[in-house]
């Protein structure tokens, strides 16, 4: 009975960290949407200049990430030549920096709700470009799903009260180069055998992003904050945006490493709900009862796509189970034979 009770215990301890963890990343990728929302809605604080905003969070990323690394030493960073540097980091940081501009532009176009329901699309642009660069296998079944998410989506655009061609496309832009960025991550990194952890992908890749918008900022929005002489930097406002920006890194390195990815992805299907709902109540955004059909169309997609993956990791490691049996039989009638050899080699002796 007392073993019992302190497996059960243990066991509680599990579930309760891992809604705990589950409830942070919830909150902190709530808080930052919502936040970069009102900071460049034109309606709210009222400053439309995501460059300069995604800019910020890259430099201050960047400046605590080299602290807990170099300075504090939390993590070790990871061993790599120049070479792989600019070959492999550098591409991932140009599509990042690209995915987080846009992105941040499409608050200024369209609601937080219907932004949401776009966002639906990253497995299918993921599957897509997996399939381009030979990453995944063209599968008829995996297609007719990702085109039911892409109808879904069709339809909740079809019946945004809100929409806006522009910023229709600057989402659209940031999932491709998302969806792109992940890919090239499994091609450039992870068969290399490089694997970051948040901390340490933000001391490599952040740095970069923020070479890259610089050159555009330098172009767009440099000019017009240079000229806007009303504006002074509000250090509580951006200071705090900064730190959700960051500790939301930290948060997904403790989801998923505490937990699993699938669980991250059921997280995000709670998350995308609840600012769906916050919009609506909060923010006022109009939400429609076709917005909310075509969602639950492409809803139901994704969770069939993620309910797939995860059939498809557990036969590879039910193979790899299978396999090792195997292997040590294998192992142990080698050892056997070599014995064998050496005892009759001694007897001839």
């Amino acid at each position: 009975m007392g073993k019992g009770g302190a497996l059960s215990e243990g066991i509680l301890k599990k579930i309760i960290l891992s809604y705990t963890y589950v409830a942070i990343w919830i909150f902190l990728s709530f808080t930052v949407i919502v936040y970069n929302k009102y900071i460049l809605d034109r309606k709210m604080y009222n400053w439309p200049y995501p460059i300069s905003l995604t800019m910020i969070h890259m430099g201050f990323c960047s400046s605590l990430a080299y602290i807990l690394v170099n300075v504090i030493k939390l993590v070790e960073p990871v061993q790599m030549t120049r070479d792989v540097y600019l070959k492999s980091v550098v591409p991932i940081g140009l599509l990042y920096s690209l995915s987080l501009w846009l992105s941040n532009s499409a608050y200024i176009y369209l609601s937080v709700s219907f932004i949401q329901m776009l966002k639906a699309l990253m497995p299918v642009a993921v599957y897509s470009i997996g399939v381009l660069f030979k990453k995944e296998s063209f599968k008829t079944q995996t297609m007719s799903n990702m085109l039911s998410i892409s109808f879904g989506v069709a339809i909740a655009a079809y019946g945004e009260a809100q929409f806006n061609t522009f910023g229709v496309a600057l989402q659209l832009g940031a999932v491709c180069f998302e969806a792109t960025r992940l890919v090239l991550i499994q091609i450039l990194l992870t068969s290399k055998g490089i694997t970051f952890n948040p901390i340490t992908s933000l001391y490599y890749v952040a740095p970069c992003c923020l070479a890259f918008l610089s050159v555009p900022w330098m172009l767009v929005e440099f000019p017009n904050l240079r000229d806007t002489s009303s504006f002074h930097f509000d250090y509580f406002i951006f200071g705090t945006n900064s730190i959700c920006a960051f500790a939301l890194n930290l948060a997904v390195f403790l989801l998923v490493g505490k937990t699993s990815a699938l669980t991250m992805n059921v997280a995000g299907v709670v998350k995308d709900w609840l600012l769906i709902a916050f919009s609506w109540s909060v923010i006022k955004d109009t939400v429609t009862p076709i917005n909310l059909f075509g969602y639950v169309i492409a809803f139901l997609g994704v969770g069939y796509y993620n309910h797939a993956k995860l059939q498809a990791l557990k036969a590879k490691e039910a193979e790899k189970k299978a396999a090792q049996p195997d292997d040590e039989s294998g192992k142990l009638l080698e050892e056997r034979n070599a014995e064998k050899s050496s005892r009759k080699a001694e007897s001839d002796n």
